[in-house]
């Protein structure tokens, strides 16, 4: 089988080795003449971020580069970035990176137009109509993880430093006009971000599975992409340069993203506010929080993840899938709870707090609330 094609799911997606060469194309079906390649301090001076300003320089698009982002991206990004990119007259974003600098390249284009402060288009309500649509550049997205699945997604994740809260920016037109999904560019990732954006991408996709709305489309994709990454995750992260893996992986990220339209549940609740307060890495957080949320929602999910066991070839039901996730996390070197992660002498009831207005918590299967939620928390250090 050959691990390429064209796909548009949910928006077009250049799919396959080598496809960052086409990256100028991208930006000239995106509508974009003057790019600014949004990426982290880690990327930038990396062969891969080279080689694609080299791309866009050749056909005549320029190599502006804004590189100021966070692992867990915050306003002040935003607000840095968007002097750059008023001030060199940009009209689109290259997003390139893993699911931050992602995040901040979307958040750059779409409020490149806007004059109200990002925080007014938090995902509350209706308030993304109270965005200017006529303000939002187009962006191409270019993942070189693979975990968040961040090119496929209406929203950026930002981080509030004042307020040490993980704030979700959405409108329908933050998602990317055109996707490179080239598995080539994840080869350079080290072992441990390998295993931290994987587990991300599983934790979307076990946490859309499981969510109780409706959504038979989503729930057939999150299954599958928790198989890809049950069976090719490991394999990414023993020999980073199996390109077979790299790309199933690319998938299953992508699909984790497209999946949870369907919800998110208490991983991403109790994650977001950890991540926000502590700097966590966020897929990293998500895995070490799985077993516990796993035990926290059994009587409601009990019976479902038997059949993805089933399907996945774990034996044990949902014993089995249980103790998949803690073999995995071992495997990986995740670490064995919040306290190793780094969590130390945490403020419990604000953590609750946040993590009960995360709006994650709606698509738990089990309701949240300030009791079991603190308790959830506790069974986490």
């Amino acid at each position: 089988m050959q691990l390429t094609g064209n796909w548009n799911y949910p928006t077009p997606i250049r799919f396959g080795a080598g496809r960052i060469s086409e990256i100028a194309d991208a930006c000239k079906a995106a509508g974009i003449s003057k790019p600014l390649l949004v990426t982290d301090r880690g990327l930038r001076d990396l062969p891969i971020t080279r080689s694609t300003l080299d791309l866009l320089e050749a056909a005549g698009l320029g190599r502006a580069l804004f590189s100021d982002v966070d692992m867990n991206p915050t306003g002040q990004n935003v607000e840095a970035g968007l002097l750059v990119y008023r001030e060199g007259g940009h009209d689109g974003v290259v997003a390139f990176g893993g699911g931050s600098a992602l995040d901040l390249g979307k958040a750059l284009a779409f409020m490149s137009g806007q004059t109200r402060p990002v925080w007014d288009f938090e995902d509350i309500d209706d308030w993304w109509t109270r965005a200017d649509p006529a303000g939002i550049d187009p962006v191409v997205a270019v993942p070189t993880t693979a975990g968040t699945g961040s090119e496929v997604g209406r929203a950026s994740v930002l981080t509030n430093a004042d307020t040490h809260e993980k704030k979700i920016i959405f409108h329908p037109k933050i998602l990317p006009a055109v996707v490179i999904c080239d598995p080539e560019l994840t080869i350079g990732m080290p072992p441990a971000i390998t295993a931290g954006t994987g587990m991300d991408a599983f934790a979307h996709c076990l946490e859309a599975y499981c969510s109780p709305h409706y959504h038979p489309l989503s729930q057939g994709i999150a299954l599958e992409g928790l198989r890809l990454v049950n069976e090719y995750l490991p394999r990414a992260y023993e020999d980073g340069s199996d390109i077979e893996a790299r790309a199933h992986m690319m998938s299953a990220a992508a699909m984790g993203a497209t999946a949870f339209q369907k919800g998110l549940g208490a991983i991403h609740a109790l994650s977001h506010p950890i991540g926000a307060v502590y700097n966590t890495h966020h897929g990293t957080t998500n895995a070490v929080v799985m077993q516990p949320v796993l035990m926290f929602n059994r009587n409601a999910v009990e019976s479902r993840l038997n059949r993805a066991a089933d399907y996945l070839g774990i034996h044990g039901g949902f014993e089995g899938f249980h103790a998949r996730v803690g073999e995995l996390n071992r495997l990986f070197g995740i670490p064995g709870n919040l306290t190793d992660l780094g969590v130390v002498d945490p403020d419990l009831d604000a953590l609750t707090a946040s993590a009960l207005a995360d709006p994650s918590t709606g698509g738990n299967p089990v309701i949240m609330n300030a009791v079991n939620t603190r308790a959830l928390l506790e069974a986490c250090l």
